[in-house]
């Protein structure tokens, strides 16, 4: 077995330990577009697509694409329609929400 390589080594799978889950009205979501600026289209799972911003504080640290699954949090007026980002999961935690059930209702949408 050839030793393992030097520099930007990841293990192929991550195991996964703890998962964060949205809490009070925070809801999850797919990111379906980007806006351009910090703003994206998501599509939650309690059935409104909201336009999401990245705040500030998260702005450099946060990089999101399409088909991301990510924690949104409304806005506290205008919340039907919009809200923030705040939490983005990684592969092998979309993975653990896809086996335990959090995103049963995201794959039974009619636009998925």
């Amino acid at each position: 077995m050839p030793p393992p390589k030097k520099g930007n080594y990841r293990p192929q799978e991550e195991e996964v330990t703890r998962v964060k889950l949205p809490r009070g009205n925070e809801t999850i979501g797919l990111l379906v577009a980007r806006l351009g600026g910090s703003r994206c289209r998501v599509q939650c799972l309690d059935g409104h697509e909201r336009v999401c911003r990245i705040p500030g504080r998260l702005k450099r640290s946060l990089w999101v694409r399409e088909n991301d699954i990510v924690i949104v949090e409304p806005w506290e007026f205008g919340g039907e329609d919009k809200g923030d980002i705040i939490f983005k999961y990684r592969p092998p935690q979309v993975k653990w929400l896809r086996n335990k059930g959090y995103l049963d209702d995201l794959e039974t949408n009619d636009e998925f």
